[in-house]
């Protein structure tokens, strides 16, 4: 089974945290989660609160666990609510069905999901998606 290994995570939270400075984004919290769904590199900024690390480990958790990106996850519970509702229980790391859960690719393999948590929701995925290119994988956020 292929998986992120500790320096593609430490990589993905750096591009995610550069393309939020580049950006002006409010203060980000970066989860980093492999394929099993085991937090791997979480990073913060100062200023993050101490609820973004639970919200991006939430975000990461329900895309490697669903296997799908959290934006498709959010157009799921706005489809049927109480299924991801009910997910989301089961779950050890929860489930936070809105866009900033991407799932990381590695050729046709999915090898993990990073969660980002801190400024609105498309731009918690683009800062994701910034910095799944920086470690030169591919990022999947699910469609609306």
């Amino acid at each position: 089974m292929k998986t992120i290994t500790l320096a593609q995570a430490q990589a993905i939270i750096t591009g995610a945290l550069a393309h939020g400075r580049k950006n002006d984004f409010k203060p980000l919290g970066v989860a980093v989660l492999d394929v099993r769904g085991a937090l791997t590199a979480y990073g913060a900024e100062d200023g993050a609160t101490l609820g973004r690390a639970h919200v991006a480990i939430g975000k990461a958790s329900g895309a490697i666990s669903m296997g799908m990106g959290s934006r498709t996850l959010a157009k799921r519970g706005r489809e049927a609510p109480q299924f991801v509702n009910a997910v989301g229980q089961v779950f050890a790391n929860g489930l936070i069905p809105v866009p900033g859960g991407v799932l990381i690719r590695s050729g046709d393999d999915v090898v993990g999901a990073v969660g980002i948590s801190g400024d609105n929701s498309d731009n918690d995925e683009a800062a994701a998606m910034a910095g799944i290119t920086a470690a030169g994988l591919t990022g999947d956020p699910g469609q609306d």
